[in-house]
This record gives structure tokens, sequence and C-alpha cells, in this order.
């Protein structure tokens, strides 16, 4: 029977058997990786990864679609919204210390995936995920450019990241109304220990009004940390590098 995409699940199903192929390898998985697909859908991307591995664990909210892939002897399958999934348990249930994380993610709810994931890096061996090419553009923003943000900011704290691939709407049924593209994303080995949370606040502060200069925004939010180090509010949020954000964020964590 076919399964038709359901517009609440955000489905748009891969069917171009050359971006496929592409997208495989660009992952590169090898037999006995421990390798989980968020979204497999009507696992276009499924088949051939888990071919290469082995076996696959795979995350899928759609119970029609679930079912379908309990059929397949090599998949297991975790009947659940991502983003009540905790990936320190399945790296643990697969006796895995790191987990390879791959998707196409959908795209109404790309960015809550993203940040539920970073507070499972630390059992991340790398990531691979296809979103919107708008998205990509934001995550990889270098500063003083339009798609710099909270999103830039965030993400390239914690990750090396890298477009990899284009997709333009014809690889997909139905087909959606923007280009998608291929992410890279690998955790980096020595991170700022920072507080995640304060680093979120100081950052969505600062971009909360991002054609005023900061004195506007940050500037009263670090007076009433009662900040008194240094720090140049005679910018705007986007003329901030990542390095410079995660500085000030370790210096009012420290007070």
């Amino acid at each position: 029977m076919k399964h038709i995409a359901r517009k609440r699940f955000g489905q748009h199903f891969l069917t171009d058997g050359g971006i496929i192929d592409a997208i495989v390898e660009a992952i590169n998985p090898k037999p006995g990786q421990a390798m989980v697909e968020i979204g497999p859908g009507l696992a276009a991307l499924t088949q051939p990864l888990v071919e290469r591995l082995g076996t696959l664990t795979v995350i899928e909210l759609d119970r029609d679609l679930a079912q379908r892939l309990r059929a397949h002897g090599q998949l297991k399958v975790i009947e659940s919204d991502v983003l009540k999934v905790d990936f320190a348990e399945v790296a643990q249930g697969l006796s895995a210390s790191k987990i390879r994380v791959v998707g196409n993610l959908p795209y109404n709810i790309s960015t809550p995936i993203l940040f539920h994931l970073l507070q499972h890096v630390a059992v991340i061996e790398d990531q691979h995920f296809m979103l919107q090419k708008e998205v990509i553009d934001r995550m990889v923003a270098r500063p003083a450019t339009a798609a710099y943000g909270r999103l830039s900011v965030m993400l390239q704290w914690r990750y090396a990241m890298e477009n990899v691939l284009l997709v333009p709407p014809e690889s997909f049924e139905p087909p959606p109304r923007v280009d998608s593209a291929v992410v890279r994303m690998v955790p980096r080995d020595n991170p700022a220990a920072v507080n995640v949370d304060l680093l979120s606040e100081l950052v969505q502060v600062a971009f909360s009004q991002r054609r005023k200069l900061l004195r506007h925004t940050l500037g009263q939010w670090l007076q009433g940390k009662n900040y008194a180090g240094e720090f140049n509010v005679q910018r705007r949020a986007e003329e901030v590098p990542v390095d410079e954000y995660i500085a000030l964020a370790l210096s009012v964590g420290q007070r």
C-alpha cells in the first residue's frame, strides 16, 4: 500500500537515486558502526545505509511507517517523537561509547531537534542531516552576515560544520517549496566549558533586536547581572564573533 506523506509530520520523501548515493558517500558508513537514523520514512536512505552497516537503529514517529520498518530484519525501530529520545540511553543500548546520527529532518521542527541533540553531544561521533538550505546557511554563517544569528553561535561553539551537498526540490516526493542541503556536524574535541543555558540566554538577548546596537539589549542585560568586565556593546549582535560570545558567557558565569 502506498504511503501518503503527512503534512503534520513534515514528510517529504527522498526519491532521487543519485542524491541518495551522494549522501551515503558523504556519510561513509562502515560495517559495525553504531548509527541512528532520524525519520527513515520509506527507507530510501535506510536501505543503502544498513547494507553497509549490517544493522541500523531508526527513530520513526509515524505509526504506519514504524510498522513497515519493523518487518526489516536488520533494523531496530524506536517509535517515538525524536525530541523525547534520550540518545545517551540509545548509545548505552547499542553498547557504544559514541553513535553516528543521520537523517532527513522534518523542516517544521529541525531547529528544536538540533538543540535537543546538543544536550546529548557527549555520546555523538558525528551528525549528517538533510535540512532546509536556509537553516544550514544560518548554522554555518560567519559574523557580519545576514544569516549569522543565535543558531550560528550555539552550534559553532560545539561543532565544526560544513555544507556538503545541495539537494533540489525535485529530489523529493512531494517536492518541498524550498531548496535543501546536507550538513556535516562534528563535535569539537575541547569546547569551552561554558554554561549552555547562560550562553543561550545571552545570545538570545543579543539577537532579540539585531538592528539595534548591543547597548540597548545585551548591555542592559549585563547591567542587570552587575557585570563590570570589558565588552564592547557599541556593535550590533551580528558583528560579534562566536569566541567573544563564549568568552563573555564564561566571564559572566564566573561571577
